[in-house]
């Protein structure tokens, strides 16, 4: 008999208004795999580490992974490749998948009841969810993280924060309403620092779909199988190693960078004590730089340099959830000065520069930049 296993289990629960599509985080015993014993992923409702409605929320977004993944592997063929001719709120040209994918992301949000407020990478302002039966809970997302590798087919991701309800920020609006100053305001105090997410995590899309997430109780992956539509736990309780031989920084712009960080990568790339430097590597997506880095350990580096005085990274959508998720595999994550999930973000669409890995990578580089 084969062995067991794990699965993010989906079941058919009826809320007021729908049919939701819920997670259990909880194992399959799947008779297409074979049946018996085999390790399991600890079903966290149960053991009261989570509550429904995030389980709901998670639920939704791993939906929304799956509906991504398929149209990612289908692009070129329904022509989904290429710019939507429209720029967001950074000035960034959007491909067609930018948008697609942020409209899957918030209808799957909203679909749950569960979600008070939606704030993503691509649109200008958070946006107030009207249909909340319980739970509001505030999700940050970058729908599509290195959309500019869509079209050669390269590796992509999506990233989600997930952050507490507040009963104080609450709004009676419209689906397609967004939020005024006041509000807005408002909704920066709720988006707190990094430390206080409740869950974050990402979805990979490469040669395999891979996601990853935590609710502050270690690091869990699940591996989609094509052939059953479901993802089955492949990396339990990671930890990140302590050291590893990969940087990974945009050296395009080393002109632009601090002489100290330039000292730094020119240390790297000089033979160590086995002989070897370091190899870089910069796959040009955070997901999967924080992917390989989570396995093989490294460090990761997008700094602020004389053309982007507040590096490139969005603080939200990318930085503090990867920041969240690293230091849970016990890992580090600093802008040169401070933690990443300490820093308080002062507008929804704040930058900051990031360095991010394997702990003894992070306090070699504290040394430099000091």
């Amino acid at each position: 008999m084969g062995e067991a296993v794990p699965t993010l289990l989906w079941n058919h629960l009826s809320s007021a208004s729908a049919s939701l599509s819920i997670c259990r985080l909880s194992p399959s015993h799947s008779t297409a795999h074979g049946g018996g014993g085999g390790r399991q992923y600890p079903n966290q409702e149960q053991a009261g580490h989570i509550d429904a409605e995030l389980t709901i929320v998670l639920s939704s977004i791993s939906l929304a992974c799956k509906q991504i993944a398929s149209l990612l592997q289908r692009s070129s063929i329904i022509n989904l490749t290429g710019a939507q001719g429209t720029v967001n709120i950074q000035g960034e040209d959007q491909k067609k998948l930018d948008v697609i994918s942020n409209e899957l992301f918030c209808n799957c949000l909203r679909s749950t009841g569960r979600t008070g407020i939606i704030a993503s990478e691509e649109e200008d302002v958070p946006v107030a969810v009207e249909e909340t039966y319980s739970g509001n809970y505030i999700v940050v997302f970058d729908p599509i993280d290195g959309s500019a590798n869509i079209d050669t087919s390269l590796t992509t991701g999506s990233i989600f924060g997930i952050y507490a309800p507040d009963k104080q920020c609450l709004f009676n609006i419209d689906d397609d309403s967004t939020l005024d100053q006041a509000e807005q305001k408002c909704v920066i105090s709720v988006c707190q620092p990094g430390s206080n997410l409740l869950a974050a995590g990402y979805c990979l899309y490469s040669s395999s779909v891979v996601f990853t997430f935590s609710i502050g109780r270690g690091v869990y992956s699940f591996t989609l199988d094509p052939t059953y539509g479901e993802f089955v736990l492949t990396h339990e309780n990671i930890k990140i190693p302590s050291s590893g031989r990969i940087y990974s920084f945009n050296e395009g712009n080393y002109d632009l960078f601090d002489e100290k960080l330039k000292k730094y990568l020119d240390d790297l790339r000089k033979p160590g004590p086995n002989g070897k430097p370091y190899s870089g590597r910069y796959i040009g997506c955070l997901v999967g730089e924080i992917h390989r880095m989570l396995l093989l350990g490294g460090i990761y580096g997008n700094p602020d340099n004389k053309n982007s005085k507040n590096g490139n990274l969005r603080l939200l959508y990318e930085c503090a959830p990867m920041s969240y998720l690293i230091e849970q595999a016990g890992g580090k994550a600093t802008d040169g000065r401070r933690r990443i999930l300490d820093i308080k973000p002062d507008q929804i669409h704040q930058r900051t520069p990031i360095f991010i890995g394997s702990p003894d990578e992070i306090d070699n580089l504290e040394k430099y930049l000091s």
